[in-house]
């Protein structure tokens, strides 16, 4: 992935990224080809020496049962949108000016492991359930369903876990911009209230450039774009 520096996320960001995230890509390259199916996954920092990416699939998708040639790979986004030159105050001065995109994106490296082991994918589905259900009034659990049915639904499905080895990130939120362009797409975005626009805005005003010395501190792998760890 190409990360010029002023597109490169702490580790800390990178953290919140794979913990508040929901579904993500798996991609793996097989003698068959590239396979890939989008997966909710739920980060677990404390397995192995970076954390792993646990969640399941279907039995019955042959991605599982293909052997992975190489490390495999889950692509976790966060929120994007587009960027028209027209809120830069700067347009006004000068017209140089073109169209972007920002988004948030993570290519999360790692070695592929297959679980199929009804206990491992019972807490894996109890886990993920947890997750998603927190912020209910009324939180659905894997209990409320009949015991033997959700023991049918287990057997159709088989657990998958990316060890993590390496992380490549990219939080493109216009800081290579002047403060008062990220201020007129902030505007911008908040104004247009489309799709992810609002958490957008929201993430640009958090990623104004930092200054120096703000780093970011942890065991995270993450790499920049020429694969040199920061």
């Amino acid at each position: 992935m190409y990360v010029p520096r002023h597109f490169s996320p702490t580790d800390e960001d990178v953290r919140q990224l794979l913990n508040r995230h929901g579904a993500a890509d798996l991609v793996t390259v097989t003698e068959d080809g590239l396979q890939a199916t989008l997966l909710p996954f739920v980060h677990d920092p404390e397995a192995g020496a970076h954390g792993s990416l646990i969640g399941h699939m279907a039995r019955n998708n042959d991605q599982w049962k293909l052997p992975t040639v190489g490390e495999a790979m889950v692509i976790v986004r966060g929120p994007d949108a587009y960027v028209t030159p027209t809120w830069y105050p700067s347009k006004a001065e000068h017209h140089r000016q073109v169209p972007t995109w920002n988004y948030i994106t993570a290519h999360v490296h790692g070695n592929l492991l297959v679980h199929d082991d009804p206990a491992w994918v019972e807490d894996q589905v109890r886990r993920l359930t947890d997750k998603h259900e927190a912020a209910a009034a009324v939180p659905w659990s894997v209990d409320d369903a009949p015991a033997p049915y959700i023991q049918g639904q287990l057997r159709a499905i088989v657990g998958v876990e990316l060890s993590i080895t390496r992380i490549e990130a990219k939080f493109k939120l216009s800081q290579n911009r002047s403060d008062t362009d990220i201020s007129g797409v902030v505007h911008g975005l908040r104004s247009r209230g489309q799709g992810q626009d609002g958490a957008v805005a929201d993430a640009v005003h958090a990623h104004r450039p930092r200054r120096s010395g703000d780093t970011g501190e942890g065991g995270l792998p993450v790499q920049d774009g020429s694969g040199r760890k920061p």
